[in-house]
């Protein structure tokens, strides 16, 4: 049978017991068995109306459930009756939206959704005005939007206070609290529990590796820098790890599917996980990277591939320490960055004892700054078709 759509293009659809066959617009055939159509039935008994969650679960329909029978109801809908009886209607829009053969499985903090960068790479695009950020929703969008492709972002002219950047997370987070603190002080120390506390230089790594979840967002707020030296260094490690997979696949895999400690201890604390250097998705697509020097705890692997991890792991320390794979800056004062702990490496550059580096760091997780950046994308989606169908506000509800 075939179907007239509203804008005039018409789709082939047919079925069996097994399954419901739509022939696109595209070309391409999409294939729903019978079995996933029940489970994803749209009706009020099976979803929740306000919420959109299931009301029923997998064991209330036997898994060989079968079609009895497909009805177009307009150009828009097809019921379905399946047996044993149950009746669906699905909307032909959301099949095609969700055809599991047509579209990729999405994975929104995959090395697929990003956008890879080196040393060319310009940080003037990466920068955003504070007050703006706060005030236009357009600019607040364009910050999520950078920091979703690219990993990080960086506001200016945020207040020079103690604790303004605890004030920065609450606009699209939540603090995560650890043994630092809601926030902690980057400057020399007495005698630090860590080195960031020093005027040493460190090469790139990222934060808490030793810590289950690791917080996946970090922020450091510029309060003073008049210090020589000290530049604030980024390096995209998805790009790393990239590079690693077309000069070895070999080492790429070891460190991908080999777990190992990190681990950080001081008189008060005493923090563990067991973790892969480079975490993949089911898809082999790269979702989270470590790296942590100062971090690892003693190897314990098998010894029979030991020296072949030895050589994967020098081979990806090497790759981090390329000048062509960093981004070099000076925070001034008055400025805040912000990068993706699971995807850029950070690092900093030595600087003099004479002058004054201030920095106050903090933590969030960065799920609800994609949340954020969601529901600022849909809004503008919607303004967008209220805009050029004015009469569609009046059904958008």
């Amino acid at each position: 049978m075939s179907i007239a759509m509203a804008n005039g293009h018409k789709l082939s659809i047919a079925h069996d017991s097994t399954q419901l066959n739509i022939e696109w617009n595209d070309g391409h055939n999409s294939e729903f068995l019978a079995v996933w159509l029940r489970d994803h039935c749209q009706m009020p008994e099976s979803r929740d109306a306000h919420s959109g969650q299931r009301l029923m679960n997998v064991t209330d329909f036997p898994l060989d459930v079968s079609i009895e029978s497909i009805t177009p109801l307009d150009n828009q809908h097809v019921e379905i009756i399946f047996s044993p009886l149950h009746r669906s209607v699905f909307s032909l829009d959301w099949l095609e939206q969700n055809a599991y053969d047509k579209h990729l499985a999405n994975d929104i903090y995959s090395e697929q959704n990003k956008v890879l960068w080196d040393s060319s790479f310009s940080t003037e695009k990466s920068v955003f005005d504070y007050d703006a950020y706060l005030s236009n929703k357009d600019t607040s969008r364009a910050l999520f939007d950078h920091f979703a492709l690219y990993g990080f972002a960086i506001l200016e002219n945020v207040p020079c206070k103690e604790g303004q950047i605890l004030d920065v997370i609450d606009t699209f987070g939540y603090v995560r609290d650890t043994n630092y603190g809601k926030l902690f002080e980057v400057k020399t120390q007495v005698e630090p529990n860590n080195l960031a506390f020093t005027n040493l230089g460190l090469g790139l790594h990222a934060d808490n590796p030793y810590r289950d979840p690791v917080p996946t967002v970090q922020l450091l707020h510029c309060l003073e820098n008049t210090v020589e030296g000290g530049e604030s260094i980024l390096g995209d490690g998805f790009k790393a790890a990239s590079i690693l997979r077309e000069e070895s696949q070999a080492d790429f895999d070891l460190l991908s599917q080999t777990w190992i400690n990190f681990r950080f201890q001081d008189k008060d604390t005493d923090l563990q996980s067991r973790v892969p250097l480079i975490e993949v998705n089911d898809k082999g697509q790269v979702v989270k990277v470590r790296f942590n020097n100062r971090s690892i705890a003693p190897i314990n692997i098998d010894k029979q591939k030991m020296k072949a991890f030895y050589k994967a792991y020098q081979h990806y320390a090497e790759i981090l320490n390329r000048t062509s794979i960093m981004i070099d800056f000076k925070l001034t004062q008055g400025q805040l960055v912000m990068f993706d702990n699971t995807r850029v490496f950070h690092a900093r550059k030595a600087f003099s004892t004479s002058g004054s580096r201030w920095l106050q760091g903090a933590y969030a997780d960065v799920d609800s700054l994609y949340s954020l950046q969601s529901v600022l994308s849909r809004k503008t989606e919607t303004d967008a078709r209220v805009t050029s169908n004015p009469s569609a506000k009046k059904t958008s509800n």
